[in-house]
């Protein structure tokens, strides 16, 4: 029996969010906005070369050069340790990060940065890079993927030897993992399959898009406490980052998170922040360093590209009998692709009793790859989700019916370990197969497709604190930066404790030394697990305030009861007391014990997983080429719209990044291993335009594990729009897409082959 919805007063609410404000008169403060006195602008000098070994650097030049007041390289830095530190989501290898951030032997990718400059202009800065003269011993480079993983591929790492695999080579090779899981019996499977399908999907690298480029200020100090203000998913794990690399104790650094011009994912990671704490030791002066966007194409991580061959079997009553995937993800220049998710989510939306995924983990002569919403999962999404679509085709079976029939639910064991609890994806599918889109008619050169996706959610280390001032006024202290409304969920959570109304209620991030530490903001764990830690912060506050009460009332404690906003006598056998509001007893703080502070700390467990299904209309002009989406509808189940606005921008701001994943998004590289497209002219990233109104339904089946039933929803809405458009395409031209971007060359050479 599932758990019914929670009866709640503001929690569901729209109301005004708290940063809106300062954003649309421009006062809130991005990366790029801190000013400091003495303050210098610092420029990265970054290889052009895709493989190239650095034989040596001379910056004596670029010294001399009148505003400048340092220069830092690969060797100014610490050195590396082999070991590992918090990078958020996961554990990251600090000698990789380190290499990455500054390159040492080798240069590994176009754009791998090699040294930096400080100056008292930007312009003096860039001057000072031309002076750095660098000299290179070109060495063989190796773009694709399934090159890379070839004997006679050009080496990245000589000490590389594939994990995962028994006995453990003995030879380097670019495959930095392999990784395999399954249940049942494929071969059984497929031999009791009626039809099977298997095709190779290739998806190209694409990138996060955000519009702010990455930014740091950084001021190192001589007492020991020096500060960084930058743009980021997670201060605390820029600290921890920061201070590994550069050798510090974590509590010598205090990191100031700055509003986030978006993120997706993609600043979960360092680029900035060590270099520039570096060269204000190094020049004695606060330091400022701003990618350009060219920078932040060529020095940043996209996502992955990938290749992924699937094959499924089901009998002609839609029964899937057998699966099995193999992937092949870029992880760039260092050993990290998301290749596992990739694997643990390619048949999680369904009950296959016999599945097998093999995955590889492969480096290449491009830029670290970086989380990108729900990482590793579209791709597995689009390979999985248009071979159902072709099955559904060739044994005359509606598309959600068949995914119907072998959808998971409460008490599949998904092929990763692990076994759901309360669930909505069959809901999510009922949703779609009612909604007036799926029986709409479609016209000339019109396709539809469907496609479904699965992303894990996560909790995790979360903190809250909340202050109750003088006049009744609430101030709630979040550890994480808002990058989809999360403060005022966070609002809304402390508002249906405290019984008040969310207008009395303020909301700030706290920097790495305000508050205790907290995951990053990512795995759409925020809402889910941070909100857990206001709901503490928020009963903590309601204890003492009861407690005082009954000082006031000099009856026991269990003799008050809260509700509305105020302490009320628990029965009349109490006593005939009038209630005490919140503004009465802080009004009275001083006399019972002190301000009202309430504090959590958790380890959140229970994330709930999050399912959803799209429908995507397109049309083709099939002499262009060009893919139009003309209706798209996103279903989702969010476990509780504790905000529904930024549920439905969350799903629509999801469904356009995967369109353009799609449709356009890829990284292009010439034959030197340059990249040829790094800025949004040549990069096409989906505009106002190119799309149609995203319809939104929201389905509300409830996380237990949440005291108001909240699942993460972040991550889902990127997951599906890979194969929805690609299978809408595969319909509107009668031929199947195995390939995104569906460009329109691409598109020609299908529709003419």
């Amino acid at each position: 029996m599932g758990q019914e919805p929670v009866e709640t007063k503001w929690v569901g609410k729209r109301i005004v969010r708290p940063d809106g404000v300062d954003k649309v008169t421009g006062r809130a403060n991005f990366g790029a906005d801190m000013n400091l006195p003495g303050m210098l602008e610092a420029k990265i000098l970054r290889s052009p070369h895709a493989h190239a070994r650095i034989k040596k650097i001379d910056t004596s030049k670029a010294e001399a050069l009148k505003g400048v007041h340092a220069v830092v390289t690969g060797a100014d830095f610490p050195e590396l340790k082999a070991a590992s530190v918090d990078g958020g989501e996961a554990q990251v290898n600090l000698k990789d990060l380190g290499e990455n951030l500054m390159a040492r032997d080798k240069a590994l990718y176009d754009g791998h940065a090699v040294a930096a400059v400080a100056a008292t202009s930007a312009s003096i800065a860039n001057d000072a890079l031309d002076l750095i003269e660098v000299e290179y011993e070109l060495l063989p480079h190796v773009i694709d993927v399934e090159a890379a993983m070839k004997d006679d591929a050009p080496l990245l790492h000589d000490d590389m030897f594939t994990s995962g695999v028994e006995p453990q080579p003995k030879k380097p090779s670019n495959i930095a993992a392999r990784m395999e899981f399954g249940a049942g019996d494929t071969a059984k499977g497929f031999a009791e399959a009626d039809v099977i399908v298997e095709r190779t999907f290739r998806t190209a690298a694409t990138h996060q898009g955000y519009i702010e480029p990455h930014a740091a200020v950084a001021e190192w100090t001589e007492d020991g406490q020096s500060r960084i203000w930058c743009s980021s998913q997670g201060h605390f794990a820029i600290r921890s980052m920061t201070t590994a690399l550069l050798d510090m104790e974590e509590a010598e650094l205090r990191v100031m998170p700055a509003e986030i011009g978006g993120g997706f994912g993609g600043k979960t990671t360092i680029y900035l922040e060590p270099v520039a704490l570096l060269l204000s030791k190094k020049s004695g002066r606060p330091i400022r360093i701003v990618m350009s966007r060219e920078e932040v194409f060529r020095g940043s991580g996209p996502t992955s590209g990938s290749v992924v061959k699937t094959k499924i079997g089901a009998t002609n009553d839609g029964k899937i009998t057998a699966g099995e995937v193999e992937l092949k993800y870029e992880a760039g220049a260092y050993a990290g692709s998301p290749a596992m998710p990739g694997c643990m989510t390619a048949f999680a939306c369904y009950d296959i009793e016999n599945a097998k995924v093999v995955g590889y983990d492969v480096v290449s002569n491009r830029p670290k790859c970086a989380a990108y919403r729900a990482p590793g999962a579209p791709m597995t999404a689009f390979a999985v989700e248009s071979v159902l679509d072709e099955i559904s085709e060739k044994i005359k079976m509606d598309p959600v019916e068949l995914r119907m029939k072998n959808a998971a639910k409460e008490g599949t064991r998904a092929l990763y370990g692990a076994k759901f609890k309360q669930i909505g994806f069959e809901e999510t599918l009922k949703a779609a197969k009612d909604h007036p889109h799926y029986s709409a008619p479609l016209g000339p050169n019109q396709g539809r497709g469907i496609a479904c996706g699965f992303w894990f959610n996560i909790g995790g280390e979360s903190t809250a604190n909340i202050n109750v001032n003088p006049d009744g006024s609430v101030t709630v202290v979040s550890p994480n930066p808002d990058i989809g409304g999360s403060r005022a969920s966070m609002v809304l959570m402390a508002a249906e404790v405290l019984g008040i109304d969310p207008e009395k209620i303020r909301i700030t991030i706290g920097d790495t030394a305000s508050i205790g530490y907290s995951g990053l903001t990512g795995g759409s764990r925020v809402t889910f697990a941070v909100g857990m830690a206001v709901v503490e912060a928020a009963k903590d506050v309601v204890k003492q305030l009861c407690e005082r009460a009954a000082k006031i009332w000099e009856v026991d404690f269990e003799g008050v009861e809260w509700r509305d906003g105020a302490a009320h006598p628990a029965s009349t056998n109490v006593g005939d007391f009038d209630p005490l509001t919140l503004g009465d007893l802080a009004a009275q703080a001083g006399k019972l014990g002190g301000t009202v502070v309430g504090a959590s700390s958790i380890n959140a467990r229970g994330a709930g997983p999050g399912f959803g299904t799209h429908i995507c209309d397109v049309e083709v002009d099939k002499e262009t080429g060009r893919v139009d989406v003309v209706r798209y509808t996103a279903i989702q189940d969010a476990g509780k719209a504790v905000h529904p606005s930024y549920v439905e921008g969350q799903m629509q701001g999801g469904v356009a990044q995967g369109v353009g994943w799609a449709l356009n998004e890829e990284y292009i590289y010439n034959d030197d291993g340059q990249l040829e497209n790094p800025g949004f002219l040549d990069y096409r990233v989906p505009v106002t335009s190119d799309m149609p109104m995203i319809d939104t339904v929201i389905v509300e089946v409830p996380n237990p594990f949440h005291p108001y039933g909240v699942r993460g929803v972040g991550e889902v809405p990127i997951v599906p729009p890979l194969a929805a458009v690609a299978n809408a395409v595969s319909h509107a031209v009668e031929k199947r897409m195995e390939q995104l971007p569906i460009s329109p060359p691409r598109l020609l050479s299908i529709i003419d082959g």
